[in-house]
């Protein structure tokens, strides 16, 4: 029996544009942007902050040393933004609507720039705070570990309270999907282009 919605967020929940954010990068000087950032993971000084293993003020010191001209935090900080386009509303009046059968959570590959930025500001657009939609929230830069890997599902299991048996995982990749699934979660893929809400529905899951 599913008692627990886990969420991912970017792709899911709130639109992403990665190209928008290479390019954005580039303008400010680096040139192999295109190299580190990924539609679900990222790599090099990027995954380092996602990952926790760097501060953002880690993370501009490791981007200024590949840029060859002067730029401020809020240049770098505004780049990194760039790969969030937003939250339509009505994915989170069907957050809503689902937690009055099921327990929501969320777990995201995110970085504390993002988050204090712009996924915070796209949740209070309805007057609302981001724990409004969420019951427990589980970030790959505060597990220091990012998906697939499965560490990071443990550790929402014991940070939530959740168990696999009784959670649905929700991500748009199948690869972290396949890690979910591996340690007993069930699991449902919102493809790019689809709606979660509709293939919940799809899956007799949501009215």
């Amino acid at each position: 029996m599913i008692k627990n919605l886990l969420f991912d967020l970017g792709g899911v929940i709130m639109d992403i544009k990665r190209d928008d954010c290479v390019a954005a990068f580039e303008a400010i000087g680096m040139a192999d942007a295109d190299s580190y950032l990924g539609e679900y993971v990222q790599a090099g000084f990027f995954a380092g902050v996602e990952n926790g293993s760097l501060s953002p003020a880690e993370f501009r010191a490791a981007v200024r040393q590949v840029i060859d001209r002067e730029v401020t935090d809020d240049q770098i900080d505004h780049a990194f933004g760039c790969f969030l386009k937003g939250i339509p509303l009505h994915r989170l009046e069907e957050l809503r609507r689902l937690a009055t059968r099921y327990h929501i959570y969320l777990l995201s590959n995110t970085n504390p720039i993002m988050w204090s930025q712009g996924i915070r500001r796209y949740f209070s657009q309805q007057g609302k705070d981001i724990h409004h939609y969420f019951e427990g929230i589980v970030t790959s830069f505060e597990a220091r570990v990012m998906k697939p890997d499965p560490a990071i599902f443990r550790y929402a299991e014991r940070k939530l309270g959740i168990r696999p048996e009784e959670t649905l995982f929700i991500d748009d990749s199948q690869t972290n999907l396949d890690a979910a699934a591996r340690l007993g979660f069930h699991t449902l893929l919102a493809a790019p282009g689809t709606e979660f809400y509709t293939e919940l529905r799809n899956a007799g899951l949501a009215e």
